[in-house]
């Protein structure tokens, strides 16, 4: 790991690629317009970067068409896609530096994180999905004596991914995997907020010997450029990780224009459920800390409704305040930092308003807050006494705030973890068997965790219930969402 100044010296000698990547190339948006990305730990100017609006959309989306019609991705073999994507996970790894310097200096998140696990994290899928797209087969359908029937999977076409800020290229390359194993062109649209990973693939794409108009990337707003993709009628399919409200509008845009699929992961407010006769309650807390408090709490499936027994519910919560000082907020560049800034101004004020409006409903601030100064950082907010019925146990907040709701019985803790309009992810600790069955199995969220918080890896699918979203990132489910499933029905001629 560098020193911390070594990555600032690396920061001042890097030159910030911040145009467009369309049809194999970099350029500037059709109008020439920029907007700016902002370090949020300092608030200092980063890059202007290239403002794509609907003529850039229509431009990116006629080059991927025409690479797809043209066939020159989906017509080359599973193994030849694969050597492919090998080596563009191969040169994620030997761009670790930079990659990992863009993703801190965009994100506010720390150095550490960057490089130990968002950058290889987003190799590791590319190269998940490359691994295993030549071991995908058709099936052969059980049919009368004189029909052979065969169900196969192809590319769809014209695949956009939208994806979010909080951890820009791992989770654009849990959609670039699959989309790209499985043959299709795809547009990456970034955040406006952190495009600069985002945009330095495609240099590292074209290394590799992904074709033009397969690969692109298209920065810009939402309403500008992500709503013209979305509504563009020459795009077969959108895969998006972002907000509910953003998933809910991406919908609408689908079936106002030609009824594209729209795969979205959309938000959480998920419950951690511990139960008094967990054996190490040590164990339990410091994942809880983590649970919430990593990344920022920048994280759709952030640990953020404690439920714990009236019992222990204030020894827990002591242990909780102890492990939480772990995430102190820190210069995200020191090589030490656990905890760095919030994504910009605006979001460190829309946290603490939320915290604001905890306590006004009757929570119980025991620890954390606003951090004076530069940046946009704010320090573990643990709220106790909280309701399920407060507007902080209900929204999505989407920062460093732990609601501590007691409960008194099995049955409550059920109720209370689905009373909610999401339903992502879900924890539960306990040390009874039979207790654990009998909880799991009445969650209602995409993944449950028992006696540990948000572990997995590429092997297993992730998504979410409810206004948390459909379809599924990671594992062979995600191949479904890029694919049509087509019957091809012979009828056998008697001899």
């Amino acid at each position: 790991m560098n020193t911390q100044q070594q990555w600032i010296d690396l920061q001042q000698t890097m030159k910030i690629e911040s145009r467009a990547f369309i049809n194999g190339q970099y350029q500037d948006a059709l109008d020439k317009t920029t907007f700016s990305t902002i370090n949020p730990a300092t608030d200092q100017h980063l890059a202007n970067i290239a403002r794509c609006k609907s003529e850039d959309a229509d431009l990116a989306v006629s080059h991927a068409q025409r690479a797809f019609e043209q066939g020159v991705w989906q017509d080359q073999s599973p193994a030849q896609r694969k050597k492919v994507l090998m080596a563009f996970a191969d040169l994620i790894d030997q761009h670790v530096e930079p990659l990992a310097l863009l993703e801190t200096l965009d994100t506010g998140k720390p150095i550490s994180h960057s490089v130990s696990t968002d950058i290889p994290g987003a190799a590791s899928a590319i190269r998940w999905y490359a691994e295993a797209i030549d071991k995908v087969y058709g099936e052969v359908a059980t049919t009368e004596k004189d029909v052979h029937a065969f169900v196969s999977q192809q590319a769809i076409g014209v695949v956009v991914a939208i994806v979010p800020w909080n951890f820009p290229l791992s989770l654009a390359c849990w959609k670039l995997g699959p989309a790209l194993a499985t043959g299709n062109s795809v547009i990456l649209k970034p955040s406006e907020k952190s495009p600069l990973t985002a945009i330095y693939l495609g240099n590292l794409a074209n290394e590799a010997g992904i074709p033009a108009g397969v690969f692109q990337v298209t920065p810009g707003f939402g309403q500008e450029c992500g709503e013209s993709l979305a509504r563009h009628n020459q795009v077969d399919c959108i895969t998006f990780t972002g907000s509910t409200n953003v998933a809910r509008s991406l919908m609408i845009c689908s079936g106002e224009s030609n009824l594209k699929s729209v795969w979205a992961e959309a938000g959480g407010k998920n419950a951690n459920i511990v139960f008094a006769d967990y054996p190490d309650l040590d164990k339990a807390a410091q994942e809880t800390a983590a649970g919430c408090f990593y990344n920022q709490g920048e994280v759709c499936v952030a640990a953020t409704r404690l439920l714990v027994h009236e019992s222990i519910k204030d020894m827990f919560i002591d242990k909780v305040i102890a492990a939480a000082k772990n995430f102190s907020p820190k210069d995200p560049l020191c090589p030490d930092s656990s905890m760095g800034a919030l994504i910009d101004q605006g979001h460190k004020a829309k946290v603490l308003e939320y915290v604001q409006l905890g306590i006004d409903a009757g929570a119980i601030l025991r620890c954390g807050g606003d951090v004076e100064g530069k940046g946009a950082f704010v320090s573990p907010v643990i709220l106790d006494n909280v309701s399920n019925e407060m507007r902080v146990a209900r929204e999505e907040i989407f920062g460093p705030v732990l609601c501590v709701i007691p409960f008194k019985t099995e049955e409550e803790a059920i109720a209370i973890t689905n009373d909610s309009s999401y339903g992502l992810g879900a924890a539960l600790w306990s040390s009874d068997i039979n207790q654990v069955h009998r909880v799991a199995r009445q969650l209602r969220a995409g993944s449950i965790w028992v006696n540990n918080y948000n572990e997995g890896d590429m092997t297993v699918p992730f998504g979410g219930f409810k206004m948390s979203g459909n379809g599924r990132d990671k594992s062979l489910h995600a191949l479904d969402k890029f694919t049509e499933t087509k019957t091809t029905w012979i009828r056998l001629q008697s001899i």
